[in-house]
């Protein structure tokens, strides 16, 4: 077998199974241990995985802050606001996460129907000042400024009073076996906590968070009620996640 098809391979296998081991791959293959963890740290320096003991791990994505990512897919993060602004009904109440893409569900919500919406997230919440109809709701407590969210007990007490409808969570890292997840834990213990509260979770997702996992795990792919994603992916790319029963909503 060639170096390309074993690496091409090794992909699918963490893909698949969110994981490499070495001796596994080298048992099935065939192949010495040796031979597979060299192809291991050679595509950990290509920026293909992570290598970590007895094999390798999806890679974890960067976390850029705040302001730098407003300028990350803004094409496609409008597209994906609008189609989850699309889903809010007259009278529900909404969470927003914080982050650039739910920035632009508040930016798309129609602005002739009465609507409750509740954030963590003050930048969230000042998109919202010249909305004619939407009543906001702002939960205050420790400011993480990396995602400009509240966090901590006081954050986590006040959204224990809210029943939203519909809870449209940010994320990291999307992936089918190590689920959804992000790079704080108090904001993840934050995004957890939101989700038990709704009534349902949806996801925005661009295409480069896919297949990649974030230290702190927020909800596997199946505790959520749908994703939405750029209308560009390829179905290849979904498979996994539609084999999991998550909804697929695209825009």
């Amino acid at each position: 077998m060639l170096t390309t098809q074993r690496k091409a391979l090794i992909l699918d296998i963490l893909r698949r199974d969110g994981q490499v081991i070495a001796k596994r791959v080298a048992e099935d293959l065939s192949l010495s241990e040796d031979t597979i963890r060299r192809d291991l740290r050679e595509m950990a320096a290509e920026g293909l995985l992570k290598r970590v003991h007895g094999g390798a791990m999806p890679l974890s994505p960067d976390l850029p802050d705040f302001t730098a990512r407003l300028s990350v897919s803004s094409e496609i993060k409008a597209r994906l606001g609008a189609k989850a602004a699309a889903m809010v009904k007259p009278g529900q109440m909404i969470f927003l996460d914080g982050g650039t893409t739910t920035a632009e569900i508040a930016r798309h919500l129609p602005r002739d129907v009465a609507l409750t919406v509740a954030t963590h997230s003050p930048t969230i919440a000042a998109e919202l000042e010249h909305h004619p109809t939407a009543e906001v709701i702002l939960a205050g407590g420790r400011l993480y400024k990396h995602s400009m969210v509240a966090t901590g007990a006081a954050a986590m007490a006040a959204i224990s009073q809210l029943r939203p409808d519909l809870f449209f969570l940010g994320v990291t890292a999307a992936h089918p076996v190590h689920g959804l997840s992000t790079g704080d834990f108090e904001e993840a213990a934050i995004k957890r906590h939101i989700a038990r509260c709704s009534a349902e979770t949806h996801v925005l997702l661009t295409e480069e968070k896919f297949d990649l996992v974030s230290p702190c795990p927020v909800l596997g792919i199946s505790e959520v009620a749908g994703l939405i994603v750029p209308a560009e992916m390829p179905a290849e790319r979904l498979k996994p996640y539609r084999d999991l029963n998550a909804a697929i909503a695209t825009a």
